[in-house]
C-alpha cells in the first residue's frame, strides 16, 4: 500500500492481506540500505495470522520518494508520522538492525503509541568499521560484498537452508547493490553515531529481543547492556544464524515474533 508522510510517497507492504488499523498494527522496519522485502516471510505470516501488517520502505529505500534521513532520530520521528498517516493509533514495532534502533527510538519518542518491541540483531552500540563506511562511499559494491560476508552464518555460506534453490548471500548482496546512491554510507553513519543508553531507561513496554548467536556485525554479547536497561526485557537465542536471520531462520523468526506479539 502507499500512504503520504511529509508530502513524499511512502510504499509498505502488508503481507498479502488488505491492511486495517482496527486490528493489531505490526510495524516492521529493515537495516541500513535494504528495504521491505527482508520482512516477505514473516509479513506474510502475520498478517494471515489475524495482524495488520506495515513493512515499511524507509525514506530513499526501495519504493518509497527520497531522500532518505540522516539520523536515527529523524527516521524515529518519521515512524510516529506514518502512524498518523495510516490512521494507526498503537502499534507494535519490529525493526532488523538499523530497523531495531529506529524501532527503540520511536518507543521512546512515543511511549503511548507503541506497545511492544522487537529487536532484531541489534546492540547497545553499532559502531561501523571505518574500511566499510569508506567502502559504502566510494565503492558500494565492495560494501555490500563485505556486508553479505558479515552478515551471513554458516547457512549463508555453506548452505543448509530448507527452501531448496535459494542463494541467500546472492539475494542479500543483489539488495544492497539496489540502494539508490549514498543510500548505504548515510545509513551506516546514522548507525554509528547512534548511542542507545539514553533511549533504553525510557523504554515501558515489553520488549523483545531476537539475537543470533553467529552474528557477527552484532554478536549477542554486545546486545546484553541494552537488554539489561530495559525493564522485564527478553532475549532468545537462534544457533547458528547470523545477522540475517529473517533469510536465514525464517521459522524460527517467525516462531519467535508470533510468541511474543
Amino acid at each position: 500500500m502507499e500512504v503520504w508522510v511529509d508530502g513524499k510517497a511512502v510504499f509498505a507492504a502488508t503481507g498479502g492481506r488488505a491492511f486495517s488499523a482496527e486490528a493489531p498494527v505490526v510495524v516492521m522496519i529493515h537495516g541500513a540500505g535494504m528495504d521491505h522485502i527482508v520482512w516477505a516471510l514473516p509479513a506474510r505470516s502475520l498478517s494471515h495470522r489475524g495482524r495488520a501488517v506495515l513493512a515499511v520502505d524507509l525514506p530513499g529505500h526501495g519504493r518509497s520518494e527520497g531522500p532518505a534521513l540522516e539520523s536515527i532520530g529523524e527516521m524515529a520521528g518519521w515512524l510516529i508520522r506514518l502512524l498518523d498517516a495510516a490512521g494507526v493509533g498503537e502499534a507494535a514495532l519490529c525493526g532488523h538492525s538499523m530497523g531495531a534502533l529506529i524501532a527503540l527510538e520511536a518507543a521512546a519518542l512515543a511511549p503511548a503509541r507503541i506497545r511492544r518491541l522487537a529487536l532484531l540483531g541489534v546492540a547497545a552500540r553499532m559502531p561501523v568499521h571505518p574500511d566499510l563506511l569508506a567502502a559504502a562511499k566510494a565503492d558500494p559494491a565492495l560494501a555490500a560484498d563485505l556486508i553479505t560476508s558479515w552478515g551471513h552464518g554458516p547457512v549463508g555460506h555453506f548452505g543448509g537452508q530448507p527452501a531448496p534453490g535459494l542463494w541467500l548471500m546472492g539475494g542479500g548482496q543483489s539488495l544492497l547493490e539496489r540502494a539508490a546512491p549514498g543510500v548505504l554510507a548515510s545509513d551506516l553513519a546514522a548507525c554509528n553515531a547512534y548511542d542507545t543508553a539514553p533511549t533504553a531507561k525510557r523504554i515501558a513496554c515489553p520488549t523483545l529481543f531476537l539475537l543470533g548467536v553467529e552474528d557477527r556485525m552484532t554478536p549477542p554479547v554486545k546486545a546484553g547492556p541494552l537488554a539489561k536497561a530495559i525493564a522485564g526485557s527478553a532475549i532468545t537465542l537462534l544457533p547458528g544464524v547470523g545477522h540475517m536471520m529473517m533469510s536465514e531462520a525464517p521459522d524460527e523468526v517467525i516462531d519467535a515474533l508470533l510468541g511474543f506479539l
